[in-house]
């Protein structure tokens, strides 16, 4: 047991920004048709529109002590998904060049976040959601040279969970929710009194799994 923990931690300290960039998509994946795409969970009525098209910015930040993963708490006045843990992002514009654009746009808007101080790693796999959005994740390493500032009209707060911890198997567990009268699971990650659950926690354990080279769990 020891031994496999071991294993598992030197893992985590041998996981480069070169070894993530493989495991990336290095252009936005093309948006499938909704024929082929599986929603997280399946609405009672299926969408009577085409998918909406959205990015997030999944911003791997560098700090003395190691790189983080940035969230948002979202603001409690919005009318959707209030109050509910998120990463930057939001729908594509007709303006924005593309995911990465829409996303790195998102950041500014919501927290501040330059531009000049994002690289943009790769894509991973678009997110379905039983709300017919499709999501393309846009990892980027983030060098701030000041604090992140939360927009009050979108965002309540800004907090930061460790790569070392966001990679742990451990850090996870589920999530049970009741919607159209059937339940279904999706991953949490506790942190510092933040409940991560939903589609950030699903977009964050299918990082880590990509990450590590593991299939879906």
């Amino acid at each position: 047991m020891r031994q496999e923990s071991e294993r598992r931690l030197v893992a985590v300290e041998d996981i480069s920004i070169d070894r993530i960039v493989t495991r990336l998509l290095d252009r936005p994946p093309v948006l499938s048709g909704r024929e082929q795409l599986v929603p997280d969970w399946r609405p009672s009525a299926p969408p009577d529109r085409p998918p909406v098209p959205a990015a997030v910015l999944l911003a791997l930040v560098e700090r003395p002590e190691g790189y983080t993963v940035l969230y948002t708490e979202r603001s409690s006045r919005l009318r959707s998904h209030s109050g509910q843990i998120a990463f930057p992002g939001g729908k594509l514009d007709p303006g924005d060049a593309d995911a990465a654009d829409a996303a790195l746009r998102e950041a500014g808007e919501e927290v501040g976040l330059l531009r000049s101080e994002a690289r943009v790693l790769g894509f991973m796999p678009t997110y379905f959601t039983g709300t017919n959005y499709l999501i393309t994740p846009v990892v980027a390493v983030v060098s701030p040279s000041a604090p992140f500032v939360p927009n009050p009209d979108e965002v309540q707060a800004v907090f930061e969970v460790p790569f070392a911890r966001v990679i742990r198997k451990e850090s996870y567990s589920t999530y049970s929710i009741r919607r159209d009268g059937r339940e279904h699971r999706t991953w949490q990650i506790d942190h510092e009194g933040h409940v991560i659950w939903g589609i950030t926690a699903n977009l964050t354990r299918q990082f880590r799994d990509l990450v590590l080279g593991e299939g879906p769990s």
